[in-house]
């Protein structure tokens, strides 16, 4: 849960599962799946392939009614080859499932793009290898970070409209900026809300840095600098956020940052708001880091914190983002060719297949 993530060090190694047939990868297979994959399992393998491993938690939550449904359908996805499944190691209780992209969905996807396998990028042994990884536990809980997001916007409160239109993986983001920024994604939250006949319709982007509680905050703080170079460089103004585990370590993070801030040229340049997650109500249906539970750094003291969609107007110096048409940033040049990045919303049962290329970080 975002409200109680698993640290790495809790993981022990990879726990082996009981052998289960499974379907060949031929041709023959393929032509089958043409008619058994919906929109929704196609969309899962392309969140799989971007985001690396998602939990069957998080897939339950990003795209199932319950999580009988979805452990249903991601065991049909497994057996047709179309994912591949872990479950670690943990010290205590029992670690989810971890699902990540198998060669059948891997040839499904090149299909679809016009590519074959090698063009596509797809190794079955790095994909798996993440299951190995030392940040294993990092990337679950980036990914448990934006599931959150499009969670809290498949349940809506009444009146409003809510959905995370951008999510763009550590990898995709490293792709295009990583010369001067590493983040360990970006993101765009639209929100939209009707009272007393008066309509409010905005939008949020923002890079991300989720902190695990295991760097130096010093570390964290020397990447400020990185941010206020990319600013200069495209001339695009954009907020980042910083996700923290405890209260105690954001008020820590909070005096470093604020050093570091005060060193910029243009602190204008790079607006930044931090969170704790022990901030979240765990007593709440579908917590996430669009609660009240932001505080922008040149917030004076006293004052209340925000939810997601009220950080705008922290910072009214900051354009909204602009949807733009091209599918790389005009300035920023991507070493190879990259799919679009799949749309963070599930696609609906009425959508021909699932929708891709939403949300390109605005303006540039």
């Amino acid at each position: 849960m975002i409200t109680n993530p698993t640290r790495q060090r809790a993981l022990r190694g990879h726990k082996p599962t009981r052998p289960t047939p499974r379907v060949a990868n031929t041709a023959e297979h393929q032509a089958v799946l043409a008619w058994r994959l919906t929109p929704r399992d196609k969309w899962i393998a392309r969140m799989l392939w971007e985001h690396k491993v998602l939990t069957a938690h998080q897939i339950t939550a990003l795209a199932f009614p319950s999580f009988r449904s979805g452990r249903m359908r991601l065991r049909e996805l497994y057996l047709w080859g179309v994912v591949d499944r872990f479950q670690p190691f943990v010290t205590l209780g029992t670690a989810p499932m971890h699902y990540v992209l198998a060669p059948t969905g891997a040839a499904v996807l090149a299909a679809e793009d016009g590519l074959d396998i090698k063009e596509l990028g797809y190794r079955h042994d790095r994909v798996f290898g993440v299951a190995h990884s030392l940040r294993l536990a990092h990337t679950v809980g980036v990914n448990e970070w934006f599931t959150a997001l499009v969670d809290r916007a498949r349940h809506p409160h009444p009146g409003e409209q809510v959905a995370l239109v951008a999510w763009w993986s550590e990898t995709r983001c490293a792709r295009h900026f990583g010369d001067l920024i590493k983040p360990d994604g970006y993101g765009r939250w639209r929100y939209h809300d009707q009272h007393g006949g008066q309509s409010n319709d905005r939008q949020v982007e923002w890079f991300l840095e989720y902190d695990f509680g295991t760097e130096p905050l010093s570390k964290l703080a020397g990447k400020l600098a990185g941010y206020a170079a990319l600013a200069q460089a495209t001339g695009i103004t954009t907020p980042l956020l910083v996700w923290l585990p405890t209260s105690r370590r954001e008020a820590a993070a909070r005096r470093l940052l604020a050093k570091a801030w005060r060193e910029l040229d243009d602190r204008r340049s790079v607006p930044i708001a931090t969170a704790a997650a022990e901030l979240l109500n765990p007593e709440a249906v579908h917590p996430s880091p669009a609660d009240e539970v932001w505080l922008p750094l040149n917030a004076p003291a006293g004052a209340s914190r925000r939810a997601l969609s009220g950080l705008p107007d922290a910072w009214p110096h900051v354009p909204p983002p602009v949807t733009p048409t091209e599918e790389t940033p005009a300035g920023v040049d991507s070493p190879q060719p990259m799919s679009p990045p799949p749309s963070p919303m599930p696609p609906t049962a009425t959508s021909p297949r699932a929708p891709r290329g939403a949300g390109r970080p605005g303006r540039w």
